[in-house]
């Protein structure tokens, strides 16, 4: 499919104003911006203690959805993922880091340590992904940060789980791919299993954490207590395999590799046509009544080899031949004409030059304007989900530099004056 080119411009939001970390009466400000918070968790402070994908990606769910999210980085270098994205500009952490501040403390030291203690005693929430036993190390195990703030509600995002045989494994979330089954049914039966292009796993395990700590608000609601959110990769991949255990547990049944169909849901597959390619999807029975309508050949309907699901998924090999037969007869806008038409489940494959260009994205604000500190006006996708009363927002850039906010944060939440703050940097805690 050739490119398209961006043809709407979207609404750019505006810069946040100037904040400034104390009132006259030297009480915190809260995140103050030219976008008003609006979300469901404005009055929960989250802090992030999470590297790479998953404590992050969790964060940025939190903080789109309103939570005032602190995020802790060492100090120097900070987070990898400022570095990490694809092409010569990397861009991730822009998206990643949205909505949050940035403080830094060196968590290799008791300075630091306690210093994150005290930030730990203000929050709702505490998000961190590192090997199982590394926050104890430090000494911001739950028992201790439990005993400071009984509140406290601990997300912890790890390869395996916080128990267990390999719970002190290092993992990463292909691993977890691997271990839940995701990899080894994707791809082509003949090559090896292939990986999605996005780094699912990390986001799955990251998803669930945040809804783990959004269940755990709300039982605080009738215990006062916080409690931990155990959320590891492998069993977040596992929980969306739908029923390959059952399937294997009750038959011997291993689902196996099979490109871009499902064995047995047929029609549904990449189709070719004379400029690109196409997704269809008329797998029920009346959705395939209205594709063979659309073909020109009703009664494929009726043909005992496509009859019904069972039948279909029998001769599905030369059921997708036939329709890829006829769509190679049609361009790609031809083909999408006749399946809106005939009211049949069906789509371009988009790439972001698409998705920019398209009206819906655009009426919906499926993607939108931010302004960077960094690299100006830049595009990304929005906060999700929708909620119609509290609804989440970008209100803020992600912070450009390590530790940006300590001010703000060490002097207006933590009452710390300029000398206190002097101490902590010339003994390399922040």
């Amino acid at each position: 499919m050739a490119p398209v080119s961006n043809n709407f411009a979207l609404p750019a939001l505006p810069r946040p104003a100037c904040q400034r970390p104390f009132s006259p009466n030297g009480h915190y400000w809260r995140q103050r911006s030219n976008v008003e918070n609006t979300g469901a968790l404005k009055d929960i402070r989250v802090i992030e203690l999470g590297q790479l994908i998953a404590g992050p990606f969790c964060g940025q769910l939190l903080g789109d959805m309103g939570a005032e999210v602190i995020k802790v980085e060492p100090p120097g270098q900070g987070d990898p993922m400022r570095n990490w994205g694809r092409g010569d500009d990397k861009l991730w952490w822009e998206v990643v880091a949205r909505n949050k501040k940035a403080v830094s403390a060196n968590l290799r030291i008791a300075q630091g340590q306690e210093l994150v203690r005290k930030l730990i005693a203000t929050a709702d929430i505490l998000i961190e992904n590192f090997k199982p036993g590394t926050i104890e190390k430090w000494g911001l195990g739950p028992d201790v940060l439990q005993a400071i703030n009984p509140r406290l509600i601990i997300v912890r995002v790890s390869g395996y789980g916080q128990t267990g045989p390999y719970s002190s494994r290092a993992g990463f979330g292909g691993i977890g791919e691997a271990m839940g089954g995701w990899r080894y049914i994707v791809g082509d039966p003949d090559r090896a299993p292939s990986r999605m292009g996005v780094s699912i796993g990390d986001t799955l395990a990251a998803t669930y954490g945040c809804m783990g700590a959004l269940a755990a608000l709300h039982a605080r609601e009738t215990t006062g207590k916080g409690q931990i959110v155990d959320s590891s990769l492998y069993e977040s991949v596992l929980q969306v395999m739908e029923s390959v255990v059952p399937e294997y547990h009750w038959s011997g049944y291993i689902r196996e590799r099979s490109g871009s169909f499902l064995p047995g849901i047929a029609p549904s597959n990449v189709y070719q046509c004379k400029d690109g390619e196409y997704l269809i999807g008329a797998n029920q029975d009346a959705v395939w009544a209205r594709l063979a309508a659309a073909m020109g050949q009703p009664e494929l309907a009726k043909d005992p080899r496509y009859v019904d699901h069972v039948s279909r998924g029998r001769n599905q090999i030369e059921l997708d031949a036939r329709i890829n037969e006829w769509t190679r007869t049609l361009t790609v806008d031809e083909l999408e004409d006749l399946m809106i038409e005939y009211s049949i489940p069906a789509g371009k494959m988009y790439r972001a030059p698409e998705m920019l260009a398209d009206p819906h994205f655009a009426a919906r604000d499926s993607i939108i304007d931010v302004e960077t500190e960094r690299w100006g006006k830049l595009k990304m996708q929005n906060a999700f989900p929708k909620l119609s009363d509290t609804p989440s927002r970008v209100r803020t850039p992600a912070p450009s530099e390590v530790g940006q906010h300590n001010a703000e944060i060490y002097g207006g939440l933590l009452g710390m004056d300029e000398s206190e703050i002097a101490a902590l940097k010339a003994a390399d805690a922040i």
